[in-house]
C-alpha cells in the first residue's frame, strides 16, 4: 500500500493553516512562500473545514488517495485557498492522477496570480495533453517573463516542467523558443537549451550551447560540471579532468566539482589521482561513509589492499548501503591475495538479493582456484536459479572447466544446452570459441555465422571468426574484412584493434599491424595483446623493445600461455 509522504499529518497541516491567523512575527521560517495575507480569502477555520483536512490526511496516510484527492479538491474549491489548491495539486500527482491535478493547479494559479511556481506546475500538468501545449508554452512565458528576479532558477526549471511531454524533440522546440529572447544576457537560457538537446542526443548542439553559457558566465559551476559530462560521456575524460582542475585550481573548496573531478579521473582510469581527490574531501568529512567507501574502491583498483580491507570494513560497519557490494570487493581482495577461507566466509556473507548469485559464482571460482574443482561444480549445481540467471551459472561451470583444460567436457556442456536453446546467442558465441579451441573450425564457423545472422551487430562475433581465420593464415582478405565490419561497429575496441593488427602481420604488414598493435596494447595492457606487439617488433628487429615490452607483461601476468609461449618461441629461435 502508498503511504503519502509529501507532508505531515493534518495536525501539522493544521497548524501551518493557523499560522495565518497569527501575528506575523510567530510565524514559521520554514513554510512554502504563501500569497500576501491581503491575497487570501477572509474566512473561518470551521469545524467543517478542519474535519476535512484531517479526512484527506489520514486517507492520504492510510493510501487511500483517491479519497484523499477527492477531499482536497472539494476544500479547494469550496474555500479557494492557494494553499489548499498548492496540497490538493500535491497529492493528485502523487496519486498520478492528472485530470485532478490539473483542476487543482488550475485553482492555485487562479487564486495565486502572482504565483510563478503555481504556473510552473501547471504548465508541467497540461504538459501530458498534446492539446494545451500551446497554453503551457503560455504560462512558461510569463514565468519567465513575470519574475526577473527567479530567472535563472525557473530557466533551470524549464526541462523538468516539460518533462511529461513524450516526444522530447517537442520539449526542444519549446525550450529554444522560451530561451530565444534572453541569449545575449542569460547563461542559463543556454543552458535550458544545451538539456533539451542532450535528450535528443544531440551532443554536438548542447556542448555549443554550454560553451555559449561559459562565455557569458566563464566561472559558471552548473555549465562547468555540464560541459565536464559531455566530454565524459564522449570518451574525453581526459579533456574533463582538465577543464575541472582547471576550476579547482580556482575554486580549490567547491566540493560538488571536486567530487566530480574525482569521479572523472576514475572514468579516464587515473586511479592514482582520483584516489587523491576522494581523500581530499574524506579528510575535510572523515564521518561521510560515501566517501569512505570511494576511497575504498579506488585503493582496491589500485592493489593498495591493506587501505581498501580498512576503509571497506569501516563503511560495513557504519551500515553503509552497498553493504553487499563491500563483501564481494573484500572477497575479491582476499582471493586475489590467495586467501582462499577468508574469500569464501566474505562470498558466503552475501545476502539473498542483486548479488547474489554473483557471490555464489564467486565461490565457485574460488574453490576451484585451491583445487576443488569438483567441489566447485557441485556448489554450481545447488544453486537454485532460472532463466538469465541459470545461464550464467551454466557458463560459470563451462569456464571453471575449460580454464582446467578441460575443453571437451566445457564443449559437450554448452553443447547439451544449446540443444534445448539453439538460437541462444551467448550459448552459441562459447561454444564457437570452444570448438576453435578443439579445432573445430567448421562447427565454430557455423555457429559464429549464425550468431551473425541473428544478430547483424555482433562486433565480437565478426571479430572472433576473423581473428581465428588469420591466426591460421586463412582466407586473409576475408579475414581481414571480417575484423574492419567488427571495428565498424565498435570503434576503438582494444581486442578488436589488436585482431586487425594480427591479420596485418599475418598479410606481412609489418608498419600498418606495429601502429595497430601498439594503440591496442596503450588502451589495455592485455598479455595476449602484449605477446603480438612483442612478435611484430621482434620481426621488424625492434628487439630491446620487445624484450622490454615482454618483461613488463610477464611481471604483471607470468601465468598467461599465450604470452609464455610468444616468448619461449621466439626467444629460443
Amino acid at each position: 500500500m502508498k503511504k503519502l509522504k509529501v507532508c505531515s499529518l493534518a495536525a501539522s497541516l493544521g497548524v501551518a493553516f493557523a499560522l495565518t491567523y497569527l501575528p506575523p512575527a510567530h510565524a514559521g521560517s520554514h513554510e512554502p512562500p504563501s500569497p500576501a495575507a491581503s491575497a487570501l480569502p477572509a474566512q473561518e477555520l470551521t469545524p467543517e473545514i478542519v474535519f476535512m483536512l484531517i479526512l484527506a490526511e489520514i486517507a492520504g496516510a492510510r493510501g487511500e488517495l483517491g479519497v484523499s484527492v477527492e477531499a482536497y479538491l472539494k476544500l479547494a474549491d469550496q474555500t479557494r485557498d492557494p494553499r489548499i489548491a498548492r496540497r490538493a495539486t500535491e497529492i493528485a500527482l502523487y496519486a498520478h492522477n492528472i485530470a485532478a491535478a490539473t483542476r487543482a493547479a488550475r485553482l492555485w494559479a487562479d487564486t495565486d496570480p502572482e504565483s510563478g511556481e503555481a504556473r510552473q506546475v501547471l504548465a508541467g500538468v497540461l504538459a501530458n495533453s498534446a492539446e494545451q501545449l500551446d497554453e503551457v508554452q503560455l504560462h512558461l512565458a510569463r514565468v519567465l517573463a513575470e519574475s526577473p528576479e527567479q530567472l535563472q532558477q525557473n530557466m533551470l526549471g524549464l526541462n523538468r516542467a516539460l518533462a511529461r511531454i513524450p516526444d522530447k524533440q517537442v520539449v526542444r522546440s519549446i525550450v529554444d523558443r522560451l530561451t530565444e529572447p534572453y541569449l545575449d544576457f542569460e547563461p542559463s537560457a543556454h543552458f535550458a537549451r544545451a538539456q533539451a538537446a542532450i535528450s535528443v542526443d544531440d551532443n554536438v548542439a548542447a556542448s555549443s550551447s554550454v560553451d555559449a553559457a561559459l562565455k557569458l558566465q566563464p566561472d559558471w559551476e552548473p555549465a562547468v560540471l555540464f560541459k565536464a559530462q559531455l566530454l565524459t560521456q564522449s570518451e574525453a575524460a581526459g579533456q574533463a579532468s582538465v577543464l575541472l582542475a582547471g576550476y579547482l585550481q580556482r575554486h580549490p573548496d567547491n566540493r560538488n566539482v571536486r567530487q566530480a573531478y574525482a569521479r572523472t579521473l576514475v572514468s579516464a582510469r587515473d586511479f592514482v589521482g582520483a584516489r587523491r581527490e576522494f581523500q581530499t574531501l574524506l579528510n575535510a568529512t572523515p564521518k561521510d561513509i560515501d566517501l569512505v567507501y570511494a576511497v575504498a574502491l579506488v585503493s582496491a583498483q589500485i592493489d593498495d589492499f591493506d587501505t581498501a580491507i580498512r576503509l571497506f570494513e569501516q563503511a560495513l560497519q557504519a551500515g553503509h548501503a552497498e553493504a553487499d557490494t563491500i563483501r564481494l570487493q573484500l572477497g575479491h581482495i582476499a582471493e586475489k591475495r590467495g586467501q582462499y577461507d577468508v574469500a569464501l566466509r566474505w562470498y558466503h556473507a552475501v545476502t539473498h538479493g542483486q548479488f547474489y548469485i554473483e557471490a555464489q559464482l564467486r565461490v565457485a571460482t574460488t574453490l576451484s582456484r585451491s583445487g576443488k574443482l569438483e567441489e566447485a561444480r557441485a556448489h554450481l549445481h545447488a544453486i537454485e536459479a532460472e532463466g538469465d540467471d541459470r545461464r550464467r551459472v551454466l557458463l560459470a561451470e563451462t569456464m571453471l572447466l575449460r580454464d582446467a583444460g578441460r575443453i571437451e567436457d566445457a564443449y559437450t556442456l554448452v553443447d547439451d544446452a544449446l540443444r534445448e536453446a539453439p538460437d541462444d546467442e551467448q550459448l552459441l558465441y562459447e561454444s564457437a570459441m570452444l570448438a576453435e579451441r578443439l579445432d573445430r573450425m567448421n562447427v565454430m564457423e557455423a555457429r559464429l555465422r549464425k550468431l551473425i545472422a541473428l544478430e547483424p551487430e555482433h562486433s565480437h562475433a565478426y571479430n572472433a571468426l576473423g581473428y581465428s581465420l588469420a591466426d591460421r593464415g586463412l582466407r586473409l582478405d576475408e579475414a581481414e574484412q571480417l575484423i574492419v565490419r567488427a571495428l565498424e561497429i565498435t570503434p576503438d575496441d582494444p581486442y578488436i584493434l589488436d585482431s586487425l593488427g594480427w591479420v596485418r602481420f599475418r598479410r606481412s604488414d609489418l608498419e600498418g599491424a606495429l601502429n595497430h598493435l601498439k594503440r591496442a596494447y596503450g588502451m589495455r595492457p592485455d598479455p595476449e595483446i602484449a605477446a603480438h606487439l612483442g612478435e611484430v617488433m621482434w620481426a621488424l628487429n625492434q628487439r630491446a623493445e620487445a624484450d622490454a615490452l615482454w618483461a613488463e607483461a610477464l611481471r604483471a601476468h607470468p601465468d598467461n600461455l599465450t604470452l609464455t609461449r610468444t616468448v619461449k618461441r621466439l626467444r629460443g629461435q
